[in-house]
C-alpha cells in the first residue's frame, strides 16, 4: 500500500509537567491514531505554533490541524499565517482537516465565526446530519471526546454541517470534497482526557466536573472517526 505524505500543523505545545511532560504532543497522539490502521503516512509536523506553515502546498498530499487550548477569538501571532495557508488549501482545493482548534481556524480564515459558549467536555453523542462520501463504515449517531469553550457559529460560505449535538449546534463542517473538520477530539484517549479535566479543574465548577465525568464511560468512537479522515485523505484504513 502506497504511503499518503501528511503535514500536521500543530497549534499547541504544552510545557506543562502534569500534561505536557506526561502523554505525546497533539502530532503523536494523531500519528498514534492513524497508525492503528493497514494505511501508513509519510508525516512532517509543522510547529505552526512558532509560525511554521509549508512553503509549498505541494510538500504533502494533505494536511491536519491540531486542537489546541488555545483561542482563535484571541491575538495570536501565527494566525494571520495560518489563516493564509488555509484560504490557500481552499483555492487549490487541498485535502485540510482540522480538529477543535482546526475546526474553528478553518471557519474564521473562510469567512465564518467563532464565539464563546458554555464549556462541553467528555464523550458527546454527535448527530451525523448529512453522510458524507468518505464516512464508511456509515454512523448515525458517534461519541467523541470534547473539550472546548468556543465554538463555530456561524459557517463560511460554500461550506455546509454534517453533524450537531444538543452541546454544539456545528459539530463539524465540510466543503467540497477538500476540507473536513470536527470541533471534537478523535485523537484523545481515556487517560489524557481525565488528565487533562483534572488539570483544568481548577478553573470548573463541581457542576461542570461533575457533568463531564459522567460521560466518560460512553463509547468512544475515535478510531471509526479516524477511518473516515483517511478516506478523505485519500486512503484506505
Amino acid at each position: 500500500m502506497s504511503r499518503l505524505n501528511l503535514g500536521i500543523l500543530q497549534v499547541n505545545h504544552d510545557r506543562s509537567v502534569e500534561v505536557g511532560d506526561a502523554f505525546p504532543d497533539d502530532a503523536h497522539r494523531f500519528r498514534d491514531l492513524f497508525d492503528a490502521q493497514e494505511q501508513r503516512f509519510n508525516y512532517r509536523v509543522y510547529m505552526t505554533i512558532g509560525g511554521e506553515v509549508p512553503r509549498d502546498l505541494d510538500e504533502q498530499d494533505a494536511y491536519l490541524i491540531t486542537g489546541s487550548p488555545l483561542s482563535v477569538l484571541d491575538d495570536l501571532s501565527f494566525l494571520p499565517a495560518l489563516y493564509d495557508f488555509i484560504r490557500a488549501c481552499d483555492a487549490a482545493g487541498k485535502p485540510l482537516f482540522g480538529a477543535c482548534f482546526g475546526h474553528q481556524a478553518i471557519a474564521m480564515a473562510l469567512g465564518g465565526q467563532v464565539a464563546r459558549q458554555e464549556w462541553n467536555i467528555g464523550i458527546d453523542y454527535v448527530e451525523v446530519t448529512q453522510a458524507l462520501p468518505w464516512m464508511q463504515p456509515p454512523a448515525s449517531t458517534i461519541g467523541l471526546y470534547q473539550f472546548h469553550h468556543d465554538a463555530v457559529t456561524v459557517l463560511p460560505e460554500g461550506c455546509t454541517a454534517y453533524a450537531t449535538s444538543p452541546k454544539c449546534a456545528i459539530a463539524g463542517f465540510a466543503k467540497g470534497d477538500h476540507i473536513f473538520t470536527t470541533q471534537a477530539h478523535p485523537e484523545f484517549s481515556d487517560p489524557f482526557m481525565r488528565c487533562v479535566l483534572d488539570y483544568t479543574r481548577p478553573h470548573l465548577s463541581a457542576e461542570e466536573v461533575a457533568e463531564a465525568e459522567a460521560t466518560l464511560n460512553r463509547a468512544n468512537d475515535g478510531q471509526l472517526f479516524a477511518d473516515w479522515v483517511t478516506r478523505f485523505f485519500g486512503g484506505t484504513p
